[in-house]
């Protein structure tokens, strides 16, 4: 793997926590580090951090919170 992937990757949390739970891509950003991007998205799309899982964590807790509110009326 180069340098400039295992920078990146002990950078962040949790890149290096995606890459220990799957570890085949070790063998995936070995022989094709510019595959790193389909890595980031993946790791993304595994703990929902794309903004569009974002959003709906948020209406999700709007909707709860509502919910709670029109059973205390």
């Amino acid at each position: 793997m180069n340098l400039d992937v295992q920078f990146k990757i002990k950078s962040d949390p949790n890149y290096s926590r995606y890459l220990r739970e799957n570890s085949h891509w070790y063998k995936i950003l070995n022989r094709n580090p510019e595959r790193f991007n389909d890595f980031v998205n993946d790791m993304k799309e595994r703990y929902r951090l794309r903004p569009t899982d974002k959003i709906n964590d948020v209406t999700d807790k709007l909707e709860l919170v509502k919910t709670f509110l029109n059973v205390l009326k």
